[in-house]
């Protein structure tokens, strides 16, 4: 049974591809920062053994609880980096600010979730994926390539984390690596960002999910896609 392990799979995208992946026979190591959700979220998938690990991706001593529980489930297959920040959390604007007023310690934690953390987590878990000849699917935004107003802090942090997820690929051949926009969706960061507004016309997380099982199950070679150029894969069983 192959292993999975998912940061941010409390909810949105991070919940719809671990229900995807367990669906398929695979086994998930979850993480969020919620432990009462993330319990409830783990506890909601088919098949198993799934373990919840509650904790901030920041914290190296929780990365290395989840390096650890994926070597207890047999060594991790694939990582996705799915956690991520607009900075909120620690007393960011919202709406967005502009990139002059954005607070030095907002940036700087938006960096570190956005970035650091993933690619921190990525390094403890290299000899599993290198052993396994696993893959690492990091999740960017549109955001990382177009210039929008406001989204200056979050859209450099994912620019960074596509660039780290290139070098990944070019120091780690033996590996798929790649990084995947997977467009506007509903979920509760992209609602935070508007404030008020109605996102209802954006699709579900589920429905981007046979997207992403391309890079999972596909021989696509490493690199940055758009989940929606890639052709949707309905059925991957371990």
């Amino acid at each position: 049974m192959p292993v999975a392990v998912i940061t941010g799979a409390s909810q949105g995208l991070g919940l719809a591809l671990a229900h995807g992946l367990a669906d398929a026979g695979w086994s998930v190591v979850a993480d969020a920062r919620d432990a009462d959700r993330l319990a409830v979220a783990v506890g909601g998938l088919p098949g198993g053994p799934h373990l919840a690990v509650p904790g901030d991706v920041t914290d190296s001593w929780h990365r290395g609880a989840l390096a650890a529980s994926a070597a207890d489930l047999g060594g991790a297959d694939l990582l996705v980096n799915n956690a991520s920040t607009l900075g909120f959390e620690t007393g960011g604007a919202s709406p967005l600010p502009r990139l002059a007023d954005l607070d030095p310690s907002t940036y700087a934690r938006t960096l570190e979730v956005n970035v650091v953390a993933p690619v921190a987590l990525a390094g403890l878990l290299l000899p599993q994926l290198r052993e396994r000849r696993g893959r690492i699917v990091s999740v960017t935004s549109d955001a990382s390539v177009e210039a929008y107003e406001t989204w200056g802090g979050y859209g450099s942090a994912k620019a960074a984390l596509d660039h780290a997820t290139r070098v990944l690929a070019a120091e780690e051949p033996q590996l798929r690596v790649y990084a995947v926009d997977p467009g506007d969706l509903r979920t509760a960061m992209h609602q935070a960002a508007f404030p008020g507004e109605d996102i209802s016309d954006r699709p579900e997380p589920a429905t981007v999910v046979p997207h992403l099982m391309a890079l999972v199950s596909g021989q696509l070679p490493s690199g940055r896609y758009r989940a929606a150029d890639l052709t949707p894969v309905t059925a991957v069983r371990a």
